[in-house]
């Protein structure tokens, strides 16, 4: 995601009055753009050029899930004045959190990673389409020094085929938020709990084998964001700098 262009803020800027064009379905139209600060071209990046364009647009948070595809991306979401990054448990959570975003501000935006990333959000974005709401799905792809490469990388099928993803992409109209109604937490055995530390997490589930063994139960668990192996960490670091080389002109 380091390919460098000219400029981020030029012919592509929004109108004088502020206003951005949307769908004439979309909920909340016009809306009106943030106007951040210009970013010379020395500095330019095709991410902090995504950034920089979804605040115009009227997005203020991303909903995401991390991978190595999109790590460089996501640097750039995060440095963005006006713009917050959501960290989502899975691709699909994502997704379903931007349709109901575009539902409630007009457009929504949701950022992944190459090919497990993309498969997964797929339903959400398809679900998206149908209702013509616009959703922005932003899939990490490989380093461009690896294209033609023929070498076989991480989160894709095994072959040296990137192009899975757009091959995907909803073609026409699908039926419609299938799953609707089938958890009813004011009728139905519903039970949640957010845990911070093993104890909790120990309590929760003996709750969920016991006492709430007759309910669907979710147990939310919150992790520091090291809390892993320091070969984990250390194999992260050398995934981040090999997808974040800077671009092989093709």
């Amino acid at each position: 995601m380091e390919t460098h262009i000219g400029s981020v803020d030029g012919a592509a800027a929004a109108a004088d009055n502020g206003a951005v064009g949307c769908p004439a379905s979309a909920v909340g139209c016009p809306m009106t753009s943030a106007r951040p600060a210009p970013v010379s071209a020395g500095e330019a990046s095709l991410g902090r050029h995504l950034a920089r364009r979804l605040v115009q647009v009227g997005v203020s948070d991303v909903f995401a899930v991390p991978g190595d595809f999109n790590l460089t991306l996501l640097d750039h979401l995060i440095a963005e004045p006006g713009l917050r990054l959501v960290g989502c448990c899975n691709e699909l959570n994502a997704g379903y959190a931007a349709d109901g975003y575009a539902r409630a501000r007009g457009v929504g935006a949701c950022a992944v990673t190459f090919t497990v990333g993309g498969l997964s959000v797929l339903n959400a974005i398809a679900g998206a389409y149908s209702e013509n709401l616009p959703v922005i799905c932003i899939a990490g792809g490989p380093n461009s020094n690896d294209y033609g490469t023929n070498r076989i990388l991480h989160h894709t099928i095994g072959l040296p085929d990137f192009s899975q993803e757009l091959r995907l992409l909803p073609d026409r109209h699908l039926p419609p938020g299938d799953g609707t109604g089938c958890v009813n937490n004011g009728e139905g055995k519903c039970w949640t709990s957010k845990v911070k530390c093993e104890e909790e997490l120990t309590e929760a589930i003996g709750m969920a084998l016991g006492e709430k063994k007759d309910c669907l139960c979710f147990i939310e668990v919150i992790a520091h964001k090291d809390d892993t192996s320091k070969e984990l960490l250390e194999w992260g670091s050398r995934v981040s700098a090999a997808n974040s080389r800077p671009p092989n002109p093709q």
